[in-house]
């Protein structure tokens, strides 16, 4: 895949709310999962778990969690990424606070990139209450959600959002 391509791939990708009743392979499911473990880590501590949700009724109760959006119970998975805080800890102390979220955020990224790129379509959520997805999932202390990627078989949206130019993102050498 050259530059152009992966350009191109990248912007046909978008987040989908409205999925078809028809399950994952399992096939899918791992490959996205291998995708993930591709993901750079800080100090490569892979300091990120990721519960996948297929069953309804769990479905059912991260939606609610998740302030009752219904792509969250309408998709075929739910891949529920979390940030490990104690294996980046062990390395560096409470930065590895942060290093945790982002190694989770980048293996999500993967996830979702992996999605798009077996023909599937996903939305990253980040809007839920992460003690009710905790309870639901039954969690340790040392594990935070981080992200809801709904994951299944759909439509593209019709209609793409805009984005702000790069000017109002990008500083050079100083702000």
């Amino acid at each position: 895949m050259n530059s152009s391509e992966f350009l191109r791939f990248l912007r046909n990708r978008g987040s989908v709310r409205e999925y078809r009743a028809e399950p994952l392979g399992e096939e899918q499911i791992e490959y996205i999962l291998t995708c993930a473990r591709t993901a750079p880590s800080a100090g490569n501590r892979e300091a990120w778990d990721v519960v996948v949700v297929t069953d309804e009724d769990i479905r059912l109760e991260l939606s609610l969690a998740a302030l009752e959006q219904p792509h969250i119970r309408d998709a075929a998975a739910v891949f529920v990424v979390c940030a490990n805080y104690i294996r980046s800890m062990s390395q560096y102390g409470e930065r590895g606070i942060i290093y945790a979220v982002q190694d989770a955020t980048i293996a999500c990224t993967y996830m979702m990139l992996a999605a798009h790129a077996d023909g599937l379509r996903s939305c990253w959520t980040g809007a839920f209450t992460e003690d009710e997805v905790r309870e639901v999932l039954q969690l340790p202390q040392h594990i935070r959600p981080v992200a809801l990627l709904a994951v299944g078989k759909g439509q593209p949206p019709q209609v793409r959002t805009g984005r702000m130019p790069i000017e109002e993102h990008v500083h050079r050498e100083i702000w």
